[in-house]
């Protein structure tokens, strides 16, 4: 089923009554609206005017009331609790607030609190500062040997620490340009005559100078895909993610392409093709295909797949990493 490929059920639409197109159409001349009359005019909105008395919509009575105050809590599941531990986010001991939880990059944003939901284990001890929790989160913390405080206020608005916009220098005041008096030219006695067996001595040649290379980018510097690749291995090495981000280059600056769509059947063959008869060396498509969906299956939690994490993971599983 492609987008191109819909439609609607039959009857569900008819087409609009053209109005206007001469006597023999049956609509001609003064198109429907009659002759003469407030309707017949252009510019006229009279839809729910009952002739001057109060109309419907003000005699019924009202229901219902929207709270102005109503609080809005930022979510967090144990099972995210817990992959922010095994990614390394958060460690045993710390003190857990809505700042703390923001500026590790678990929760996006703050909002009026933290609450926390969902079911599953925790791996370590928590020590937990939010606005409230469900009674099975509250029961699966405490039997972690942990603990949750719930606290009352809206937390300070926070952003994560790599989302923070370095703050830019300051412009160094001009220096002042030093009064220089032009120095007097020295006179120079030029002589007479020249001797007729002087040689001009020839001028000496300045090297160029070679323009100086760019530095080039530090090859040990952490890709921005590391912690979302050690969700799912936890032994990643930062250069064989650096080699994945290489090899895919320019495509990962279009958004469309940053990410993998499961459930679009055309990227997936486009991966089947592509990368993994290419460059892995996988020539049965049957096979390769479901190596594809192995890997939406084990990014399954993850709404966007970014195509870094994806690669890695097909290669890992080929035992092909050595190939980037």
């Amino acid at each position: 089923m492609r987008l191109n490929e819909l439609s609607d059920n039959p009857g569900a639409t008819k087409a609009r009554k053209r109005v206007g197109r001469g006597i023999g159409s049956g609509k001609g001349k003064t198109a429907g609206r009659g002759v003469k009359g407030q309707k017949s005019r252009s510019g006229v909105s009279i839809n729910g005017f009952e002739g001057g008395q109060m109309p419907i919509h003000m005699r019924l009575p009202k229901r219902g009331f929207n709270n102005p105050n109503r609080k809005r809590y930022a979510e967090l599941s144990i099972a995210n609790l817990e992959r922010a531990i095994q990614a390394g986010k958060i460690k045993k001991g710390d003190k857990l607030d809505a700042e703390a939880l923001v500026r590790a990059g678990v929760i996006r944003r703050s909002n009026d609190g933290v609450r926390i939901i969902g079911g599953g284990e925790l791996s370590q001890a928590l020590d937990l500062h939010v606005a409230g929790a469900t009674k099975g989160a509250q029961g699966i913390i405490e039997g972690a040997k942990g603990s949750i405080t719930i606290v009352e206020g809206k937390p300070e608005r926070v952003t994560r620490d790599e989302d923070a916009a370095p703050a830019k220098p300051k412009a160094k005041p001009a220096a002042k340009k030093a009064d220089v008096k032009p120095a007097a030219k020295k006179a120079t006695a030029k002589p007479a005559a020249k001797k007729a067996d002087e040689k001009a001595a020839p001028k000496k040649e300045t090297a160029k100078k070679a323009p100086a290379k760019k530095a080039a980018k530090a090859d040990d510097a952490e890709s921005e895909y590391l912690a979302k690749t050690r969700e799912y291995d936890a032994d990643a090495d930062n250069a064989t993610v650096t080699k994945v981000e290489k090899y895919l280059g320019g495509s990962l600056a279009n958004k469309d392409a940053k990410y993998v769509s499961c459930s679009d059947e055309t990227e997936l063959d486009t991966i089947v093709k592509g990368f993994m008869k290419k460059k892995l060396g996988v020539d049965d498509k049957d096979a390769a295909l479901e190596k594809v969906k192995a890997v939406c299956t084990t990014m399954k939690p993850t709404r966007m797949k970014n195509r870094v994490t994806f690669y890695y993971l097909l290669a890992k599983n080929e035992g092909k990493l050595g190939e980037f």
